[in-house]
């Protein structure tokens, strides 16, 4: 048994979140959380809202409300949508948390005594109309890399170049719009990552199993024109974790907070210790995942997140982690993901374009989106999510091959045997045949889910569903049963073994569907499969079991034309 640490970049607090959003992090990694636990593997999957920097203070101004008051009921909203979509976090925890306020300000420190923090006279951009500096997002202009006008001052949205504010050109206050703006001095504190380069180039190298992706986007910015920056870590706002070095006031620091991207990260590590807390468990409890030298040293580190999440995950992250120079788990393997569109546009939670996570659930269950969205992963290139395509995919792989499969087995079994697994006849070649390609399969579709292979495990699974099909279809129960009724109830009876074999290897991807798969087999037993032709005997003649409602509805023309004019790109 191993043991895995799983965590998604954890969402900002400042609104419903997309189904791009959605794909790039938080469900690929329910999907490997729930596929290692299948496999017997002691897991822990931790996940949070993003409460500090600019985007709550703004979004929390919006809505009229405290920001304390905004983060605390758009937690909660997030929590229920990753309910709803089936996210099987061990722990959904908050950036705002109390452990996280003590372990980034200890990481602040240990940075601090090990050399690797800088007091730095900054020059930043001053609203003269909003009487305050403006930093990172509360600055928009337009990109001097890319020219999108609409760049934020942290990053752009459009080509995901890591800036400053005083980069932007045409700089405009996203507070009140003013353009009425100077350049003031401000003292922060920055943290070294220059000196961490040599460090960090070592590590991202003996990483020769990541995706190209991840290594190069790491490999840029690492190197690409001047190299690593060092990065201010501190920033003048209100809403956030007070600058402290461990326990202690920082002089020159008061009123300050740490910089998002310093504490967001360090979110990971506080989760479980958050988990611990909520559950009963001990310090040590935690720090054994997260500790190479209280237990952690075992573990594998597996991370999921969009590929502009990248460089903070693969340089600033692993840089404070280093710099604390304690025995503090890295990450073993980041999973990064392109960009999913949306029907010839992009997802944007800032502009509003696209489906959003409750509106999707609004329209149909969380299996449906959950097969479209892992099958269509956007790995190794942006994809684009199309209503068609969404209807033909559910349509075709889930209510034909999988659905009908299910409906089919137990309608007959029912009207010819009753609702018990049917004993007599024997398995000749053409089961034996079924079980050489379903083990061949198997094997595949496991291969692909350890190497996080998504489209690739989804495509195998959908094959593994079809193999069934075909051996209905060419065994044809129906008209054996006419001549020869035992051998069609041998047939159904290994079919109905298929239908809890499915739901065991489905549930990863569609758990609302196996469940309800392992219901109607009025069964328990989902363990793994080792042995195809023992696992096509677990139900065994006379065990009893019931008919399904449909397991996947079609989605109909006129359904699907409704919901292209309801979400054609703007959220109200």
């Amino acid at each position: 048994m191993a043991r895995i640490l799983i965590t998604s970049a954890i969402p900002y607090i400042n609104g419903i979140k997309h189904l791009g959003n959605l794909v790039g992090s938080q469900l690929p990694a329910d999907l490997y959380a729930r596929y290692c636990r299948a496999r017997g593997d002691e897991v822990m999957f931790l996940c949070a809202t993003d409460e500090h920097g600019t985007p709550a203070e703004l979004a929390a101004a919006k809505a009229g409300k405290p920001v304390a008051d905004y983060c605390a009921e758009m937690h909660e909203v997030q929590a229920e949508l990753a309910r709803g979509f089936r996210l099987s976090f061990d722990h959904f925890g908050r950036s705002s948390s109390p452990q996280n306020h003590a372990l980034t300000q200890y990481f602040a420190g240990r940075l601090a005594d090990n050399g690797y923090i800088q007091e730095v006279t900054e020059k930043q951009v001053f609203s003269k109309a909003d009487d305050r500096f403006l930093p990172d997002r509360y600055i928009e202009g337009t990109c001097p890399n890319c020219g999108y006008d609409k760049a934020r001052g942290d990053q752009c949205e459009n080509c995901t170049k890591q800036l400053d504010p005083t980069d932007l050109i045409d700089p405009r206050s996203a507070i009140s719009g003013s353009t009425d703006l100077e350049v003031r001095e401000t003292k922060h504190l920055y943290l070294r990552q220059s000196l961490l380069k040599d460090d960090l180039a070592a590590w991202i190298d003996s990483k020769t199993d990541w995706p190209v992706l991840t290594t190069s986007i790491a490999k840029k910015w690492l190197n690409d024109g001047d190299g690593l920056q060092d990065r201010g870590i501190t920033r003048d706002l209100h809403w956030g974790i007070p600058v402290k070095k461990g326990t202690q006031d920082w002089p020159g620091m008061q009123g300050k907070v740490f910089y998002v991207w310093f504490d967001a990260p360090i979110e990971y590590i506080a989760a479980a210790a958050e988990w611990a807390e909520a559950n009963g468990k001990t310090e040590a409890d935690w720090r054994r995942w997260w500790r190479t030298d209280e237990g952690a040293a075992d573990v594998r580190y597996v991370q999921f997140m969009g590929k502009d999440n990248v460089p903070f995950h693969t340089l600033s992250f692993p840089a404070t982690i280093m710099g604390s120079r304690d025995a503090w788990k890295l990450v073993d393997y980041i999973k990064s993901f392109n960009y999913l569109n949306y029907d010839g546009g992009q997802f944007s939670t800032s502009q509003g374009r696209g489906v959003f996570m409750d509106q999707a659930l609004a329209i149909l269950p969380s299996d449906y989106w959950r097969w479209w969205l892992l099958s269509h992963a956007p790995e190794s290139s942006d994809s684009e999510f199309t209503w068609e395509n969404f209807q033909a995919s559910v349509n075709k792989d889930l209510a034909d091959v999988l659905g009908n499969f299910v409906s089919r087995v137990t309608k007959f079994c029912r009207s010819k045997f009753g609702e018990e697994v049917p004993a007599g006849g024997s398995l000749g070649t053409r089961e034996q045949a079924l079980i050489d390609e379903l083990t061949t399969r198997v094997a595949a579709y496991q291969d692909h889910m350890a190497a996080i292979e998504v489209r690739k495990a989804a495509a195998e699974l959908r094959a593994i569903w079809v193999a069934g099909n075909e051996y209905l279809q060419s065994a044809a129960p129906w008209s054996v049963y006419k001549t020869d009724p035992e051998q069609a109830a041998a047939i159904i009876r290994l079919s109905l073994n298929l239908i809890r074999l499915y739901a065991v290897l489905s549930a990863p991807f569609i758990p609302d569907a196996s469940a309800t798969m392992l219901t109607a087999m009025a069964t328990t037993d989902d363990a793994w499969p080792d042995d195809i032709a023992q696992a096509l005997t677990v139900l065994e003649p006379g065990h009893g079991f019931s008919v399904p409602e449909i397991l996947f509805r079609k989605i109909a023309d006129e359904e699907r034309e409704d919901w292209q004019a309801r979400f054609a790109g703007v959220r109200s």
